[in-house]
């Protein structure tokens, strides 16, 4: 599923227009990156929880040479799946 397709079903359940649904859902994810960004973590309950966690920095190979490399730290997103969401997927 595309954003786009995204937009469509969201304005169809909430009975909204396309352009209501797509404004909807960009102030949804700035409001996501905002929070990751200042907070580190944002739960919604029965739907799951976006966490930033810290990769440390490691050892990898370049496909392409073979040579070894170092791959710096970095910071990811993760998710962890909600229970009222695991069940509805099972």
């Amino acid at each position: 599923m595309t954003k786009a397709d995204l937009v469509v079903k969201v304005a169809e359940k909430a009975n909204l227009t396309k352009a209501d649904a797509e404004r909807a859902l960009n102030a949804f994810l700035e409001a996501v990156e905002s929070t990751l960004v200042k907070e580190g973590k944002l739960t919604l309950t029965g739907f799951g929880t976006f966490v930033v966690e810290t990769r440390q920095e490691r050892k990898g190979r370049n496909p392409r040479t073979g040579q070894e490399i170092t791959i710096p730290a970095s910071k990811v997103v993760k998710f962890r799946p909600g229970k009222l969401l695991k069940d509805a997927v099972k």
